[in-house]
């Protein structure tokens, strides 16, 4: 399987091979910010899965445990592609909300919940976990 995604002005395009390893919600309040949004729909894959065209800004972020956050987005439109963590080395998170087609995905758990807004209402079929869920 392969998806496809790109950013608002289209400078942007990329492609996963494969299936993502993992997708769930995020209600940090970086990616609050970084996304304008209540939440953040990451799509997990392996660094290797993943090739991008155009050319991608970088802001340094910290995450709560102090390691390094690198979130990038398109240098044009300000569109967030992907997000890389230091504390997980390979591994790249993309943004669901730039994909072609986001349907079919099916997020497997909920993480920071303890910072989401109050007026979302979290799916009970969902797993949700205060900070980060554990390490498998």
């Amino acid at each position: 399987m392969s998806k496809t995604g790109g950013c608002l002005c289209g400078k942007v395009r990329y492609a996963i091979e494969g299936e993502p390893m993992f997708t769930a919600l995020c209600h940090c309040t970086n990616c609050q910010k970084q996304g304008g949004a209540a939440f953040s729909v990451n799509v997990l894959v392996k660094e290797a899965q993943l090739t991008i065209e155009g050319d991608l800004k970088t802001f340094e972020d910290k995450g709560d445990s102090g390691n390094k956050v690198w979130r990038k987005f398109c240098d044009t439109c300000g569109s967030p592609i992907i997000s890389e963590l230091a504390a997980s080395p390979g591994m790249i998170a993309i943004k669901a909300g730039t994909l072609d087609d986001a349907s079919g995905l099916k997020p497997a758990a909920q993480v920071y919940c303890d910072s989401k807004q109050d007026w979302v209402v979290l799916p009970e079929s969902i797993p949700g976990f205060a900070k980060n869920a554990p390490s498998a």
